[in-house]
């Protein structure tokens, strides 16, 4: 484009002069790049998400494991020594460049985008089968792992149809016929006849219909090697964070962690003589994000990070296993801001033993100002001030009793501002952004990955390369 032509088209598209609102494609990665046949045939898939992780989170639990004690983390260190290919991959929805973990799971399970919200139906009502359907049918064991509730938004992209993400109850009730071989994660609520709308008892419906059903760590480790499906519900809500879980002996006696549910359903997929595709979520780092909750965000990625040992454990003895490592969108962006003593400001990170959500959560009914300063000090290792308690005060005081619960009305980002000033961390805002995303592949079938993908082109890659493809082509 000629300069003069280059300035009237700005100055058009500035003064909103015949401009249209572009469509939500941006840029196309290599056409059917995903055609092309392995150099070795993939029996076994590993899809690995670590929900709303943004750039800087990966690089904030890498920098905390190194001072912790002086380790790398996995997904570094994959990158450092070479040893899987790497990408970025376009996210957007079919209504937004911002998308959100429904459409994000969507377009990789359904293989077409759609609006956000949405799970793997599109704007029109049409339905795309989800991905776990097409490789049951095909003969491999299936299965979701997810630190939150196994209904939420990205093990249900690769699971079921459904307009709303927000119907989990009903999701609950939809996994029941497809007899998923492993389904581990939390949301009791969604399955227990007190919690439920309709007060079915899904646990009772569930093992009825032949499901294992643990609801603990102690019935998880007993669960028999059998053909049965598994469905784990483990905490209501989602799993508890990661640091909290490690200072609670109570939540460790009870609730696994991602990567002892990791261990439990490679091993128990892994006996199926078609092979397996599993999805393994870490799904509160974009809870923690959405709070500017930095020591529940580092310490959950690096819990997502250990089970993604355990898949690279497992797919490196073997040498047809392809382990597919990535996030849905960014969140919120956090990153270790300012030059000056940002090394010493990061470090206080390790005197945390809670979260800022086991902070508030924690507060009595009817608190007062001391009891936030005495339970972070208690729990972080550092002082608030008065005023900023009483901010905080103040802020929860105003609040119906029933918004306490909604962490997005909870002072958790004022808390955030707070804390920038003792550790360095800060967050752009609380939301998704349009990030192009990390996208690693390590194992059979990952020399196909070219530097820059489409995020449904995942959907018809995942046919491909277990030859799954051809078979549903013909059905």
């Amino acid at each position: 484009m000629k300069r003069r032509e280059f300035f009237q088209a700005t100055t058009i598209g500035a003064l909103g002069l015949g401009w249209a609102a572009p469509q939500v494609s941006r840029v196309t990665s290599a056409d059917h790049w995903w055609q092309a046949k392995p150099q070795r045939s993939v029996k076994n898939i590993i899809f690995m998400v670590s929900d709303g992780m943004s750039t800087g989170t990966l690089q904030l639990a890498e920098t905390f494991a190194h001072i912790r004690a002086g380790e790398t983390t996995q997904w570094i260190d994959l990158y450092r020594e070479r040893r899987i290919a790497r990408g970025l991959m376009d996210m957007a929805s079919a209504n937004s460049w911002v998308t959100d973990s429904a459409a994000a799971s969507s377009s990789w399970g359904g293989g077409v985008r759609v609006n956000n919200g949405s799970l793997n139906v599109g704007p029109e009502g049409e339905e795309h089968r989800p991905i776990l359907q097409k490789f049951k049918e095909a003969g491999k064991a299936v299965g979701c792992v997810t630190s939150v509730p196994i209904t939420h938004a990205t093990p249900a992209g690769f699971c079921v149809n459904q307009s709303s993400r927000g119907d989990q109850a009903e999701i609950a009730s939809r996994y029941l016929p497809l007899r998923f071989d492993c389904m581990l994660g939390g949301g009791q609520e969604f399955f227990a006849p007190t919690r439920r709308t309709d007060k079915q008892n899904l646990f009772a419906v569930f093992r009825d219909a032949g499901y294992h059903v643990p609801t603990r760590l102690s019935e998880l480790s007993k669960v028999p090697s059998d053909d049965q499906p598994v469905m784990g519900v483990f905490h209501e809500s989602g799993i508890p964070y990661a640091l909290d879980h490690a200072h609670d002996e109570e939540l460790q006696k009870k609730v696994p962690t991602l990567s002892a549910m990791a261990r439990f359903a490679i091993d128990r997929l892994s006996r199926h003589p078609d092979g397996f595709v599993l999805q393994i979520e870490g799904g509160k780092v974009d809870w923690a994000a959405h709070a500017n909750d930095t020591p529940a965000l580092i310490h959950d990625q690096l819990a997502f990070d250990a089970a993604l040992r355990v898949a690279i454990a497992f797919a490196e003895d073997r040498d047809d296993t392809l382990v597919i490592l990535t996030t849905d969108h960014g969140n919120a962006n956090p990153g270790l801001i300012g030059t000056s003593g940002a090394n010493k400001k990061f470090e206080s990170l390790l005197n945390f033993k809670h979260t800022n959500t086991w902070v508030m959560e924690g507060l009595a009914k009817n608190w007062q100002v001391d009891e936030i300063r005495q339970r972070i000090e208690f729990a972080q290792g550092w002082q608030i001030g008065e005023e900023d308690a009483r901010q905080l005060f103040e802020h929860i005081d105003g609040l119906k009793p029933e918004d306490r619960t909604v962490a997005r009305k909870m002072p958790y980002a004022k808390l955030a501002r707070m804390q920038t000033a003792l550790t360095g961390i800060g967050w752009a805002g609380d939301d998704h952004s349009a990030d192009f995303v990390e996208l690693a592949m390590f194992g059979a079938g990952s020399e196909l990955l070219p530097p820059f993908v489409r995020n449904t082109d995942l959907h018809q890659f995942m046919l491909a390369v277990t030859d799954v493809l051809a078979a549903v082509d013909k059905s």
